[in-house]
């Protein structure tokens, strides 16, 4: 089986006919635009199901939180640019972002992305590899600044309700999960990217189900809120 949502789909219920939910989404600004626009900042945002927001609805996904919680009296935030599909690995992303017509710059850029390379039991060099040439893309869209760059870390689906009815041990992903984050993290740093953890985040659902959706995999616009609140000072910080 090729992707988590497949096997989801064999599982519990039927995802193999949503829609890209990037289609479906158009980023509402703030509804009182300011007399005088300082900063028009545009994101590209890259990733899997963890960045276009499967399962849920209207925009509660990364991209557009984000784009929300930017904003003030004196900023706006472009449409998110997304590339992003559910079940997407490394190496999908890869020939996604060749396949697309980009801006030659963003004024930052998101990326996460490895959680399909864990479940499918890919190779971890080979995610480090791909994950390398990936991180070297989103520097080149940040216009050549690490310092514009966000990498999330995987959230960890082994709490989910999901993975109990599939009958996945939660301590054996929870370890790959680990591992891929280490990569990660260890390789953003490397290039003075920013990092942010947001594992023990989606492992609180453990005991808090309102972070997951009701698919029972994919995070809720609660979770989501909850990453933004973690990365909207990294990001501010480093446009301002």
């Amino acid at each position: 089986m090729k992707e988590l949502l497949i096997t989801y789909v064999a599982v519990i219920l039927s995802l193999s006919g949503c829609a890209d939910k990037q289609t479906l989404k158009t980023y509402e600004p703030n509804p009182i635009y300011p007399k005088m626009v300082s900063h028009n900042y545009s994101n590209l945002a890259l990733g899997d199901s963890y960045t276009i927001g499967e399962a849920i609805t209207n925009y509660g996904a990364l991209p557009y939180q984000l784009a929300t919680a930017l904003q003030d009296d004196t900023v706006t935030v472009q449409i998110p640019k997304i590339i992003a599909q559910t079940g997407w690995t490394t190496d999908e992303l890869i020939s996604a972002i060749n396949a697309e017509t980009l801006n030659p710059s963003y004024d930052f850029v998101t990326l996460l992305i490895g959680v399909n390379n864990q479940y499918r039991g890919y190779e971890i060099n080979t995610y480090r590899t791909e994950f390398k040439k990936l991180l070297q893309t989103a520097i080149a869209k940040a216009g050549n600044k690490p310092s514009g760059v966000f990498v999330l870390s995987i959230p960890d689906w082994g709490v989910t309700p999901f993975a109990k009815n599939a009958s996945k041990s939660p301590s054996k992903i929870a370890e790959e999960i680990d591992a891929y984050n280490a990569i990660n993290k260890l390789e953003t740093l490397n290039v003075n990217a920013n990092y942010l953890d947001i594992t023990p985040i989606s492992r609180e659902a453990i005991s808090n189900p309102s972070l997951i959706a009701q698919d029972g995999l994919h995070p809720s616009v609660l979770m989501y809120t909850r990453w933004v609140e973690k990365l909207k000072p990294l990001v501010k910080a480093k446009l301002n």
